[in-house]
């Protein structure tokens, strides 16, 4: 076992910085990387060097006895008023292993920089022996913690990786400033699958004559289609296909009496099921969807935001949000039909987390339907009458898919699964930090 300790001392203060290697075969076996309380000596911490493309466009990088988490300084990027400024601090850590799962974790603060996501940038760039190994990794998800956000990454290394450069970066942002403490850099256990079984149903209830009937068609077909699930998807406007009524007559509150039937069903397949309705607040009526949990709860609810003039004709009032609902194996987004034309509704889901997007559709293009799962490197799951029942992956390959009525697309998937390409690297971590949402 490996280990080095680098003490500073300045103005009679003593300040630590950690960094503790363990070699693959000792009594633990798992690298270790944790940086915090930086000396502030006016000289990059033992360890750390300071990079840019070139040195026009080099940030100012400095220590900041200022701002700090655990004292005495931070290493601080600063913009310098210079728009095209890109670049930040670098660790190098050796004794990597290929295949195996490591996390970043990192403190930052920032003042005027307006797009966080786009300008503030922490990632794994993993090394060979003669290069680069692979494709870079972005750490993108957040933690809020008062002033200061922490900023997460988990990945395996990838195959002839032996080293690793943490890289945490500031760019173009010319009035801004990014503080960064706090960090670490560990071995952890390979997460392995997090599966999931969703069933999406085919079915078009014609002549029923009332919401009810039309909903009991819809419940028939999940217990004679469904042996086991984990999400259960309905398609657009159960209460009113096959009715001939309008909208303002099957109209009901959430919670009301569809979705207690659909409880039901939920508590009995220990499923949750998500399906679109019409909802009537006051004198509103919304074209929504619910999502209903394993033993009956509601657990949210999205209202239609992108409204058709058809239906805005009807009578039918926009919604104005784009939820996102945990539930115990993953986090999912519900968009409606029309939806799927626009780009937004899947991007601001996705960027809210969500990692399978449930579609409750009446019709539409099937092409953008592929776009938003590839584009937006998420699952979408789609139950349609005049489009397909189908369950896409990131790639927007078909995993599953029912042509026939009354049938049920099922696929398993897997939330921990990265798809890569070959000369992209992880495409959602792309997805993520290089989406451009500061122009109009």
């Amino acid at each position: 076992m490996a280990s080095t300790h680098q003490r500073a001392h300045r103005t009679g203060r003593a300040c630590v910085l950690l960094a503790v290697l363990l070699l693959p075969g000792s009594a633990v076996g798992r690298l270790r990387v944790i940086q915090s309380g930086f000396p502030d000596s006016g000289e990059p911490p033992p360890g750390w060097t300071t990079w840019a493309a070139r040195p026009e466009i080099a940030p100012r990088m400095f220590l900041d006895a200022t701002h700090y988490r655990k004292g005495p300084a931070s290493l601080a990027v600063s913009g310098n008023s210079n728009a095209a400024a890109y670049g930040g601090w670098e660790y190098a850590a050796g004794g990597v292993e290929p295949g195996k799962w490591y996390r970043l974790q990192a403190y930052y603060r920032a003042e005027g920089v307006p797009q966080e996501q786009l300008q503030i940038v922490a990632r794994l760039d993993w090394r060979s022996a003669g290069g680069r190994a692979g494709q870079p990794d972005y750490a993108w998800k957040l933690q809020r913690d008062g002033e200061w956000r922490q900023i997460s990454l988990e990945a395996p290394a990838p195959a002839r990786a032996v080293s690793v450069r943490i890289q945490l970066y500031l760019a173009n942002a010319p009035q801004g400033t990014v503080w960064w403490d706090a960090i670490s850099l560990e071995e952890i256990p390979d997460p392995g699958p997090r599966t999931v079984t969703i069933a999406s149903i085919n079915l078009q209830p014609r002549n029923t004559g009332s919401a009810e009937s039309s909903v009991s068609r819809f419940l028939e077909t999940v217990d004679s289609s469904v042996t086991r699930a984990d999400l259960i998807l309905l398609p657009e406007g159960i209460t009113v296909v096959g009715t001939g009524k309008k909208y303002a007559e099957v109209a009901e509150t959430i919670p009301g009496p569809t979705v207690s039937r659909l409880a039901a069903m939920a508590r009995r397949k220990n499923a949750y099921i998500a399906a679109g309705l019409y909802e009537r607040e006051g004198i509103a009526i919304y074209n929504t969807a619910v999502l209903i949990g394993r033993k009956g709860e509601l657990v949210g609810k999205y209202r239609k935001v992108y409204l058709p003039r058809e239906e805005i004709e009807g009578g039918l009032t926009p919604g104005n949000d784009y939820p996102v609902f945990r539930t115990d194996f993953g986090t999912v987004g519900l968009m409606i039909c029309w939806d799927v034309q626009y780009t937004d509704p899947a991007r601001e889901l996705a960027r809210r987390g969500a990692e399978i997007l449930l579609l409750p559709i009446w019709g539409g293009n099937l092409a953008l339907g592929k776009a938003r799962a590839i584009e937006n490197h998420v699952f979408l799951v789609s139950s349609g009458y005049g489009y397909p029942t189908q369950v896409l992956d990131p790639n927007g390959e078909i995993l599953a898919q029912a042509a026939e009525q009354g049938r049920a697309a099922t696929a398993t998937i897997d939330l921990n699964k990265r798809y890569l390409d070959e000369w992209l690297g992880d495409m959602r971590g792309r997805f993520m930090k290089e989406l451009r949402t500061d122009l109009r």
